[in-house]
C-alpha cells in the first residue's frame, strides 16, 4: 500500500512513541499482563488507521474536457444555488463533498486550466457538514479557469478533526483534471462552485471518488 507523503513523518513520530511506550511497559514488573495485552492491541489498531488514512492507491484517470471531475472522495452532501461572493460575485450550483476520516484524503483538481485566484483562510473548525464552516473554518479558494473561459472554483474547508491543509498550487499555473491539489488531515469537505447551465451527474447522499466520478459536463 503506497502511503501519501503528508503521512510519512505522522508516521514515524507514531511508530517512536508508541514503541517507545511499549519498552517502558515491558520493563515495569508491576504492569498486569492483562493491561499490557490491551495496550498492545489498541496501539496497533490505531497504527493500522493512520497508515490506512494516509493511503495513497494508484488510479488511473481519464481527462475529460466537458466535464467537471470529483475533487475527492466522499458522500455528496449539498447541491444547492447559492451566491458565491468571494471571487465570482455571481450565482453557482454549490456541490459539496464530504471527507470522512475512513475515505482517502488526497483532493484532485476537477478541471484543467489556469489557476486565476488563490487564498488561504485561517479559521474555526466547526465540524466540516455544518451550514457555516464554509466562511468560518479554515480553508482555501481556489478558481481555475478552463481553456473556454469556464471559471471553477473549489474550496477546501477542515472540519472539527482535520487541523492542516495542505495545498501545492499557486496563481498562474497550469493544473490537469485529476492531478493532486492538496490533502486535508483527520476528516474534511470540499465544495466546488459550478456556473448555474451544467448538467449535473450526481445526486444528493451519492458516494464519490476523487478524480473518476462525474459531478457534472459543463
Amino acid at each position: 500500500m503506497r502511503i501519501h507523503r503528508e503521512g510519512k513523518n505522522i508516521l514515524l513520530v507514531a511508530f517512536v512513541f508508541l514503541l517507545g511506550t511499549h519498552l517502558i511497559l515491558t520493563k515495569r514488573c508491576a504492569i498486569m499482563h492483562r493491561n499490557y495485552a490491551l495496550f498492545t492491541a489498541i496501539s496497533t489498531l490505531f497504527y493500522g488507521w493512520l497508515m490506512y488514512f494516509f493511503r495513497d492507491p494508484h488510479r488511473v484517470i481519464f481527462q475529460q474536457a466537458a466535464c467537471v471531475l470529483a475533487p475527492a472522495d466522499g458522500k455528496i452532501v449539498a447541491i444547492q444555488k447559492v451566491y458565491e461572493n468571494e471571487y465570482l460575485q455571481d450565482n453557482r450550483i454549490q456541490v459539496s463533498v464530504f471527507m470522512s476520516p475512513f475515505n482517502v484524503h488526497v483532493n484532485r483538481n476537477p478541471i484543467s486550466g489556469i489557476v486565476k485566484f488563490f487564498k488561504y483562510h485561517s479559521g474555526k473548525y466547526l465540524v466540516a457538514w455544518h451550514p457555516k464552516s464554509s466562511v468560518n473554518n479554515e480553508r482555501t479558494t481556489i478558481v481555475v479557469e478552463h481553456a473556454q473561459g469556464v471559471q471553477v472554483l473549489f474550496r477546501q474547508i477542515a472540519g472539527f478533526l482535520a487541523r492542516r491543509i495542505k495545498f501545492y498550487l499557486q496563481e498562474g499555473e497550469q493544473v490537469y483534471q485529476g492531478s493532486e491539489f492538496g490533502f486535508i488531515k483527520f476528516g474534511s469537505r470540499v465544495d466546488v462552485f459550478l456556473p448555474l447551465n451544467v448538467k449535473l451527474k450526481v445526486s444528493l447522499g451519492e458516494k464519490v471518488k476523487g478524480g473518476i466520478s462525474v459531478l457534472a459536463e459543463l
